[in-house]
């Protein structure tokens, strides 16, 4: 798994938990900024992970990327520490991102 020196990117990926890392991106992390990390799915597609420090609240995005624009794709907003890995999990998802598909 991609290592960073940032304490608050390391805290995020410990909170998504290893397991959900390997599952969205085979271990590939981008750290962007402090409190924010990016890992690529397939296909242009990633899950970008926001930490909001004032709220002690995570923010994931489901982002495609064709070129040079980026398009989000859906948002959840406001994710306690202990859902963010099934969160960022169901982000990275094809068929059904976040869990959307009500049969």
């Amino acid at each position: 798994m991609t290592t960073t020196t940032d304490p608050i990117a390391r805290t995020m990926l410990r909170q998504i938990g290893t397991g959900n890392v390997l599952a969205i991106s085979g271990g590939r992390v981008r750290h962007l900024a402090p409190g924010r990390i990016e890992m690529p799915v397939h296909y242009g597609y990633s899950v970008i992970v926001e930490y909001d420090a004032a709220r002690d609240l995570y923010d994931v995005h489901r982002v495609f990327t064709r070129g040079l624009v980026r398009t989000f794709k859906g948002s959840v907003f406001g994710v306690y520490a202990d859902h963010v890995g099934d969160v960022a999990y169901r982000a990275s998802c094809y068929r059904d991102p976040f869990g959307e598909h009500k049969p």
